[in-house]
């Protein structure tokens, strides 16, 4: 991502706004929003959704599930897509990425659309999440030789892994943000075959940290530090595999 492969793993990069409870939300605004990205996003779906919402509490740790509509709009090509709920706004790029020079200019559209029809009160959480697939033609590979973040197994442990889960949460600007890295094998994939999932989501540790009128700044600045990491996570053997032509 810092570097422009000829094959990059990318399959979903997701960007999330999640505005703060006092945010005034009615049934006219998914409307309203519509009439403002329609231009670019003409296929309209609605569809309902369920959420798991953890809190804590004096009893303990409180799971509750939510259900909430949301209107989905897409791309003509459907390879991007806005989706729309109470207090809730993210875009989604498919794969192939069209680049941050293509990605960006959807989410400034839909920022702005929705600031056009909401009075935005805070930012309960931004984010930004790049998630990866790295495919490589072989049944067994060493996991070091292509990444640089994977778990470490001392040697008094057996050494033939068939799964993990390697996850991290980095501190940024003075723990106001936070990222947070996962990389898993992807089960029972075809003969002859492995694949990575490489999960990188950058976000708001802070709510309410940053104006909302600073918004579009803090997610130029979460892409960079997103290349950063992607950066850092693989070898030079992976960087070769990208850049192959196929």
């Amino acid at each position: 991502m810092g570097k422009k492969y000829k094959n990059p793993p990318l399959v979903e990069a997701v960007c999330e706004f999640r505005l703060t409870p006092d945010t005034p939300w009615d049934l006219t605004i998914p409307g309203l929003f519509y009439e403002r990205v329609k231009n670019a996003f003409p296929q309209r779906e609605q569809r309902v959704v369920q959420e798991i919402e953890l809190s804590q509490e004096p009893q303990g740790l409180r799971q509750q599930i939510r259900t909430s509509e949301r209107i989905v709009l897409f791309t003509e090509d459907r390879k991007m897509l806005i989706q729309l709920g109470p207090r809730l706004l993210t875009v989604n790029a498919l794969r192939p990425y069209p680049t941050w020079q293509g990605f960006k200019p959807r989410i400034e559209m839909a920022w702005k659309g929705l600031e056009d029809v909401v009075e935005i009160k805070g930012l309960q959480r931004v984010g930004l999440r790049y998630i990866n697939r790295v495919e490589l033609f072989a049944p067994k590979v060493e996991v070091e030789q292509y990444f640089e973040f994977y778990p470490f197994v001392g040697p008094r442990l057996p050494q033939n892994m068939v799964s993990f889960i390697a996850g991290s949460e980095f501190s940024y600007a003075e723990g106001r943000d936070h990222c947070r890295v996962q990389l898993t094998p992807e089960p029972h994939f075809s003969e002859g075959r492995s694949a990575f999932i490489l999960d990188i989501d950058y976000f708001l540790a802070q709510p309410t940290a940053i104006k909302f009128s600073d918004v579009l700044g803090w997610i130029e600045e979460a892409h960079n530090r997103v290349e950063e990491v992607f950066e850092g996570c693989i070898t030079d053997l992976l960087r070769e595999l990208f850049d192959e032509v196929k």
